[in-house]
């Protein structure tokens, strides 16, 4: 998917086009990767119900969609990172974030990791599987090339803002339900994960209080809802490489000296949650 993305932006995005061309341009980007990836869903759909154990081959094209695994490994190197020294953190960080880590101390280090793995938990796991609920592996198939691009190109970058609209708009309106979805899932988890003055009803009080005033229309829910079952106050003024961004704080009042303990409670948390969407995949 990311070197179809790649082509696309090579073929399709001339910096010598005008604004609405480019956009133009993106649009047909995303229409091409959608058809490649509801065709490559159905294909497989396909072999799998010609097979006498096709339900496995479904099981694991699910499974190796389901970036969970990748997601706690990423963040957990900040930790260790973050641990032997505050350039050993920001620079772990700078993998997995798009802002500026020069500028991070160590709690700002912390906060990042934290507030990427509430993002990406969103975006990596329980959305892929809400769209396969809901239509199959063409379903699944079709969100991640969506997601793909918009990683790639959705950013407001001179070469991308144009061309990369259209995916940036598309991931935001198939992660809208989804992202609403995963404080219900952090809340009950953080049952079990109990840091400071955090849990179960600070997520969700958190979610619907403070998630709206976010700058991404669906990022808010997990991280306002991370924020509340851990304590912590996230998000707020940041610098991308595009200059800085003057967000608003996820669950203000929150303690804001996030620590890599911090971040292992985030990881700890989000394996129950989910282990608990998991449970109730199998179930629909």
């Amino acid at each position: 998917m990311g070197r179809a993305v790649g082509r696309l932006d090579r073929a399709l995005n001339q910096e010598a086009h005008g604004e609405r061309r480019r956009r133009l341009a993106g649009l047909l980007a995303v229409l091409a990767l959608l058809a490649m990836a509801v065709a490559a869903g159905l294909g497989l759909a396909w072999a799998a119900a010609q097979m006498p154990l096709g339900w496995l081959l479904e099981i694991l094209v699910v499974a190796v969609l389901l970036a969970q695994r990748s997601l706690f490994a990423h963040v957990g190197r900040v930790a260790a990172g973050l641990e032997r020294s505050l350039e050993d953190g920001r620079q772990a960080v700078a993998m997995i974030v798009g802002r500026d880590p020069a500028v991070l101390d160590r709690a700002g280090v912390a906060r990042a990791a934290i507030e990427s793995a509430a993002e990406n938990y969103s975006d990596g796991v329980v959305a892929p599987a809400f769209w396969y609920l809901l239509l199959g592996l063409p379903g699944i198939l079709a969100y991640k090339a969506i997601n793909t691009a918009d990683s790639m190109i959705g950013h407001r970058t001179p070469r991308h803002r144009a061309f990369g609209w259209a995916a940036a708009r598309v991931d935001d309106v198939l992660n809208l339900v989804p992202a609403r979805l995963c404080p219900l899932l952090i809340a009950p988890a953080a049952l079990l994960v109990r840091r400071r003055d955090g849990g179960p009803w600070r997520a969700l009080r958190a979610a619907w209080r403070d998630a709206g005033s976010h700058r991404s229309p669906n990022a808010g829910w997990p991280e306002a809802a991370m924020a509340g079952a851990l304590g912590l106050a996230l998000a707020g003024p940041r610098r991308y490489g595009e200059g800085w961004v003057d967000d608003a704080i996820q669950n203000e009042g929150g303690d804001r000296h996030a620590t890599p303990d911090d971040i292992r409670a985030a990881i700890r948390l989000l394996a129950i949650a989910g282990a608990l969407g998991a449970a109730v995949l199998l179930v629909l």
